[in-house]
């Protein structure tokens, strides 16, 4: 894992995660193989509206990844999609549909019918 990224508290990441987003997440890293896991969560052009949301699970951080700890679920975004993930919150949902997380993103200008896209 690379050294040179930057830790900053819940408070002042600015993506709130759900109970069950959390436990969903944490599930996810304990069902892949590697040390030092984590969730990332970025965003990429594309989709329906312009921007998509992005969920891996990672091992490798750069220079411009930042770093928060969820009660020992270790998330990592980049700076650049933080300007956008900026109040974010993130749930799991399992409805008749399917199960999934939930992106709700007061920034959007516009979401898809999906909700797996928006505009900034």
């Amino acid at each position: 894992m690379n050294s040179n990224f930057v830790t900053i508290t819940k408070d002042n990441f600015g993506i709130e995660l759900t109970q069950k987003a959390q436990s969903m997440a944490q599930r996810a890293c304990s069902l892949e193989e590697g040390e030092n896991l984590f969730l990332r969560v970025s965003i990429k052009g594309g989709g329906c509206a312009g921007l998509k949301y992005n969920l891996d699970i990672d091992d490798q951080m750069t220079n411009f990844d930042v770093l928060c700890d969820y009660d020992g679920l270790k998330v990592v975004s980049d700076i650049f999609s933080l300007e956008y993930l900026k109040n974010i919150n993130i749930d799991y949902q399992e409805t008749l549909e399917g199960a999934g997380f939930k992106f709700n993103n007061p920034n959007a200008r516009r979401s898809c019918g999906c909700g797996s896209s928006f505009a900034a």
